[in-house]
């Protein structure tokens, strides 16, 4: 294991047109839940200049039954993706919350994974696809998140704020960050570079046919603000390059820049690429797809490993089956920084934590309307709020500690 390298991760703001189709996805996963507990979701959007689309196969009581919509229900899907549009902040020419064109092409599930996944008689409920997931944690920053992806969330998160506030009225959403840092020793040290590509007003650029000189300093020395207020003292230095707005002009974005689609941004959802990934997205999904519950009982399992002082660093995999309840396999990695042996470690959990789609749901409270705010700026590194992100709960420690002593 290497002790001394550069590592990068990037993030992309709640205005990036794939994280527009992640918001508006969990958003419809939200009002189907709040409507149904046990409503089946798998949701995509699609956004592009002045139309959104939805398309996907959804189940549940209230919304859609025997090949039905329940009255009312039409008109609450599209109220609830223009808010979710209006939240983020477009009321642009190329993409307007009030004006895009909307299409929902939402219809019933197929019987033949309803067969599989449903609970009945004897049949516990099966996992809603095959697949593997990876959770992961690390001690570099309090939250046990790598350090690349935290401040490259942080970057952006300061930067939505101070543009819904009013603070800094020349951004505009989409944006995107990455940040890259020396390790030594394993830790974190020093920014070796920093970048922040932001939409922002007309003339808050330094190439183009209204380039203002002294409008660009503007949004120059903002952002070099935001910088030196996430990054730790010291990080920054002149040896770190710096890069704001590196194409000169950043005027026209969101979906009318590019298309966005659900679940392009994994990477940035989880661990910046310092873990593996499965491959499976989570925006769009109720909590039977294990895409979305395993990766998340996974990183609850890997973030427990670490707080409990039994290694640095923690990756666990999972994997399942369609249609069948217990997980195919659970292994860990604690990367020859763990204190006892990871076989007793992949023992225990399974005694702690019910692993099947079913015990993962009922664990975790993941039955309920708590996944909007999932998706923008990451789904882990998060603070629990009562039932939202109680996959990053520490609350297996002492169960842990006594386990394995």
């Amino acid at each position: 294991m290497r002790s001394s390298f550069l590592f990068t991760s990037e993030s992309v703001s709640e205005g990036h047109p794939d994280k527009v189709a992640d918001q508006i996805s969990d958003t419809i996963v939200d009002l189907f839940l709040a409507k149904d507990s046990e409503a089946r979701i798998a949701c995509e959007t699609l956004t592009t200049t002045q139309l959104v689309v939805l398309a996907g196969e959804i189940r549940g009581k209230g919304i859609y039954e025997n090949d039905q919509w329940a009255p009312g229900v039409l008109d609450e899907i599209e109220a609830a993706v223009r808010n979710t549009v209006k939240e983020i902040g477009y009321e642009q020419s190329g993409f307007h919350w009030e004006s895009f064109r909307f299409e929902n092409n939402l219809h019933g599930q197929s019987a033949h994974i309803a067969m599989g996944v449903d609970e009945s008689g004897n049949k516990d409920e099966g996992a809603g696809d095959q697949g593997i997931m990876f959770g992961y944690a690390t001690d570099e920053t309090p939250g046990l998140m790598p350090a690349t992806l935290y401040y490259s969330h942080k970057i952006l998160e300061r930067m939505a704020a101070d543009r819904h506030s009013g603070a800094a009225p020349f951004l505009q959403p989409d944006a995107k960050s990455q940040v890259t840092l020396s390790y030594e020793n394993e830790v974190p040290v020093a920014a070796t570079a920093l970048v922040v590509s932001t939409q922002h007003a007309p003339g808050y650029c330094e190439k183009g046919d209204n380039a203002d000189a002294a409008k660009y300093a503007v949004l120059h020395d903002y952002v070099m603000g935001v910088f030196k207020d996430v990054l730790p003292d010291g990080f920054i230095s002149d040896a770190t390059k710096i890069y704001i707005n590196p194409t000169g002009q950043f005027e026209i974005g969101g979906p009318d820049g590019d298309a966005g689609v659900t679940g392009r941004k994994i990477i940035v959802d989880t661990y910046g690429g310092a873990s593996p990934h499965g491959g499976g997205a989570f925006s769009g999904k109720d909590p039977t797809k294990v895409d979305r519950s395993a990766a998340y009982v996974a990183r609850y399992m890997a973030k427990n490993v670490v707080a409990a002082g039994l290694a640095r660093r923690c990756t666990i995999q999972l994997s399942y089956a369609i249609g069948i309840a217990e997980p195919l396999s659970l292994y860990v990695d604690l990367h020859g920084t763990g204190t006892v042996p990871e076989a007793k470690i992949e023992e225990v959990l399974p005694q702690l934590v019910r692993l099947t789609p079913k015990g993962i749901r009922e664990h975790l409270k993941l039955n309920a309307p708590i996944y909007k705010k999932t998706a923008a700026y990451g789904h882990f590194g998060r603070e629990p709020e009562g039932n939202s992100f109680t996959w990053e709960k520490t609350d297996l420690v002492d169960a842990l500690k006594a386990a394995v002593a």
